[in-house]
């Protein structure tokens, strides 16, 4: 069977299941400590961010996110995922490993002096489209030409590995139509990892590394790894390849949450795909890591089995891998 073939036919065992405990409540508390607008010049300001905790948040996240310790969608709130980045950006560094910000991990963060919140000037590109919008039922999807984003605030948002909310709390006053100057995330001063990762690390406590021939970490992301129903399948398998823009073969027996009335479909490519632009093929049979069209869920719920990570993860990821490239799945 082609490697092709496999993209699309094992593309079937994903999705969103429970919420991380306490998930809620944790950001029912971040959201009354934020601000209703965050400060560019707050942000940008490496000392002030310090005594800033809103400010500070945003900051280490986008620092975190260029140094190739993604903290998945860039929203201004502490959590798991940030927590996570923090101890594996404090590994690699030889910092003790707390997953707190406290002053060496702030010194080695902001050792990156390029500003974090930058203007971009939205293009004709950015807002022509064709947005969609996309029908969560499956089936339906599958009526779509493609899977496309459903705004030019989602499309920015992906663009700068950022929450749309967010952005839109940067620039209050913006359309977000071309021409218009917004604040963004810095984010694109960041070069994917040149080096070829010798082993791919996937942990069920949430996250993929990607490390060197000897085992230093050379990116970290978070990720959704399985569930109760569909564990992660503990132990040594290896990548087969890559398949981009991948079409999502939907085969409602595969999965156990699926709709009586589901019919098998075939679900065209695009970043609201339910794998998003990249599948990375395991040799354990319908499993792989791959992209999401829910960015903010990566982390914070469960899947049918496969490993979710952002699109621009996933990619950079893809960048990263080949055919032979060991993939250790772990606790």
């Amino acid at each position: 069977m082609s490697q092709r073939w496999r993209v699309l036919i094992f593309s079937t065992v994903i999705f969103v299941g429970v919420v991380e405990p306490g998930q809620t409540n944790r950001n029912a508390r971040a959201r009354t400590a934020e601000p209703a607008v965050f400060d560019a010049a707050a942000i940008n300001d490496a000392v002030g961010a310090i005594t800033n905790p809103a400010a500070g948040t945003l900051r280490a996240q986008i620092l975190l996110d260029r140094a190739n310790f993604s903290p998945g969608e860039i929203d201004g709130r502490p959590g798991a995922n940030f927590k996570r980045a923090l101890s594996a950006f404090q590994e690699a560094r030889g910092l003790s490993v707390s997953g707190d910000l406290d002053e060496p991990t702030w010194q080695a963060l902001n050792s990156d002096t390029t500003p974090v919140i930058a203007p971009y000037r939205i293009s004709d590109v950015d807002v022509a489209g064709p947005f969609v919008a996309v029908p969560s039922d499956l089936v339906e999807q599958s009526k779509l030409q493609s899977l496309g984003y459903q705004s030019a605030e989602e499309a920015l948002g992906e663009q700068f590995h950022t929450k749309p909310e967010l952005l839109r709390r940067m620039n209050p006053a913006s359309t977000f139509v071309a021409g218009e100057e917004i604040q963004v995330p810095n984010v694109l001063t960041a070069g994917a990892v040149s080096v070829k990762a010798a082993q791919v690390v996937v942990s069920m406590g949430g996250y993929v590394r990607a490390l060197d021939a000897d085992g230093k970490i050379l990116a970290h992301y978070p990720a959704s790894s399985g569930s109760e129903r569909d564990p992660l399948p503990i132990g040594e398998w290896k990548i087969t390849g890559v398949g981009k823009d991948p079409v999502f073969n939907y085969n409602p027996k595969l999965f156990w949450d699926a709709s009586p009335a589901h019919t098998k479909a075939k679900i065209q490519p695009g970043p609201n795909n339910p794998v998003g632009p990249v599948w990375i093929d395991l040799t354990k049979e319908h499993y792989g890591i791959h992209g999401t069209p829910e960015p903010g869920k990566v982390g914070h719920t469960q899947s049918h089995g496969c490993i979710r990570l952002t699109n621009w993860d996933a990619k950079e990821l893809a960048g990263m891998v080949g055919p032979g490239i060991k993939a250790v799945l772990t606790q």
